[in-house]
C-alpha cells in the first residue's frame, strides 16, 4: 500500500475549515508514515499557499508539519504561480513539481502517474 496525501484547501480564505482538512491530511500522513506505510504529500491548488505558513515556528501546524517534512514530495509548480506561492515555495526549501505537463502551466503532479505508481490518492 502507498498513499499520497494532496492539500489543496486555502489558507488565505478558508479560515478554520482550512485549516482543518491541511491538519487532518498532515495527520493522515502522520498515520502512514507511523505504520510504515509509504506516504508523499503534495501541496496544490491553493494549498500551494500552506509553505508560508506550516514552516513557521509556533504555527498550529508547525509541530506536526516537521514531523512528516521528510516525506513532503513539494508543491504544484503551475499551481504555486497561479496562486502566489512560488517565492514562498522557493524561501522555503519546497521542490516544485512539474509532473503533469498541462497546457498554459509551468507542471503540476501527475495524479495518473501517482495512481499507476500504486498510490491511493487522498484529497484534503
Amino acid at each position: 500500500m502507498k498513499a499520497a496525501i494532496i492539500i489543496f484547501s486555502d489558507p488565505t480564505y478558508g479560515g478554520e475549515e482550512a485549516l482543518g482538512r491541511a491538519f487532518n491530511g498532515l495527520a493522515a500522513a502522520y498515520d502512514f508514515k507511523q505504520k510504515n506505510i509509504d506516504v508523499a504529500i503534495y501541496f496544490q491548488g491553493t494549498g500551494t499557499r500552506w509553505v508560508s505558513h506550516v514552516t513557521k515556528v509556533g504555527h498550529p501546524l508547525y509541530q506536526l508539519y516537521a514531523a512528516v517534512s521528510d516525506v513532503v514530495v513539494g508543491v504544484s509548480c503551475g499551481c504555486a504561480d497561479v496562486f502566489g506561492a512560488r517565492e514562498d515555495a522557493e524561501l522555503n526549501g519546497f521542490h516544485l513539481v512539474t509532473d503533469n505537463s498541462v497546457p498554459g502551466t509551468s507542471g503540476l503532479p501527475s495524479i495518473a502517474q501517482l495512481s499507476s505508481g500504486g498510490y491511493s490518492v487522498f484529497s484534503f
